[in-house]
């Protein structure tokens, strides 16, 4: 059995991985400040409610636990948002993350799992996108995950740590046993939005309608987010049993776009949802399809719920559940 540190164990993928690493008999230790988390979704795990800034607080969780791994989530991570506030960006997301490697190195932890984004590629040049695409990031939320992962590598090539980092595209779907799913505050995710809009009766609205796809509206890779968690599973074994540092891409291989997505919610609920086109947001490309082959060559990564019917199913159970998300509910 591992302790691992899990940072951002609250929130909607950390919480997933979180239930995953209990299932198979670790000890994951929660730090996270509960800023977009939830205490509900932390089931039987140790929940420790500070923020990566608390210096102090770090250390004694550090000297108070053997702690073997870290899987690092706690992240800022709207796009919009990082275009209007960058300062906030590099502060969490590049000097926080730093003192924690830098705590993980001075405790002698030697592997690091670190939760990525596909916002380091910026506007693909060729779709699929695989791992050697050049990282040209749009925004500075995908300039804060890339920065850190040369931050990884450095210190991998002085020998101080060995590290996965997983290239999510979009993390979407609910735990298929119905115990944990997607609660923000904002939302700002579509296919919550789109499914609180079927329970509600609100409106959708589509961010740019104008792009150069088939319909004009963004084209995602959606991933279910219990997925997500087993890839982070199969990284920490890799590591374990002494395999290479590495970059994954995590995503189907499958496009779809928004209004693609709201028609499917629409036969997944029965239900109408209007919805009404606005302008784009800033930072968003046009595009973006994973290649996973390299995970799934690798690690033997296989999703087990790849089609977007299922995604969305999950997802609508959950929000059925919930309505008003964990606290309320």
């Amino acid at each position: 059995m591992s302790t691992i540190l899990v940072t951002g164990g609250a929130g909607y993928v950390g919480s997933h991985v979180v239930k995953e690493l209990l299932r198979q008999n670790h000890r994951p230790i929660v730090y996270d400040n509960l800023q977009t988390g939830h205490k509900e979704a932390v089931n039987d795990a140790i929940l420790i409610e500070a923020d990566l800034s608390d210096q102090e607080k770090l250390r004694e969780t550090f000297h108070s636990y053997p702690i073997d791994a870290v899987m690092h989530f706690a992240a800022d991570c709207l796009v919009g948002e990082s275009v209007k506030e960058p300062l906030k960006y590099f502060n969490n997301n590049v000097k926080n993350s730093i003192q924690l490697l830098e705590m993980a190195y001075e405790f002698g932890i030697k592997n690091f799992i670190f939760s990525s984004s596909a916002a380091v590629y910026g506007e693909p040049e060729k779709i699929p996108i695989s791992e050697d695409h050049p990282c040209l990031p749009t925004n500075p939320y995908g300039e804060t995950k890339w920065i850190f992962e040369k931050v990884l590598k450095g210190f991998q090539d002085l020998g101080r740590m060995n590290y996965i980092s997983l290239r999510y595209f979009n993390a979407a779907g609910a735990d298929p046993e119905g115990d944990l799913g997607e609660d923000h505050l904002p939302e700002t995710h579509l296919i919550p939005i789109v499914l609180r809009a079927a329970l509600n009766g609100g409106v959708v609205p589509i961010y740019g309608v104008d792009y150069d796809t088939p319909d004009g509206t963004c084209v995602r890779d959606y991933i279910h987010v219990t997925d997500l968690a087993q890839a982070h599973i199969l990284a920490l074994k890799h590591l374990e049993r002494g395999g290479n540092s590495g970059i994954y891409n995590l995503g189907n291989g499958n496009g779809f776009s928004v209004k693609e997505v709201i028609e499917t919610a629409k036969r997944v609920t029965g239900k109408e949802i209007a919805q009404i086109g606005s302008g784009r947001r800033p930072g968003d490309p046009a595009r973006l399809v994973a290649s996973s082959e390299k995970i799934r060559r690798e690690l033997k990564w296989a999703p087990a719920y790849p089609d977007l019917e299922t995604i969305v199913e999950t997802a609508w159970q959950w929000h059925r559940k919930h309505p008003n998300g964990y606290e309320k509910s």
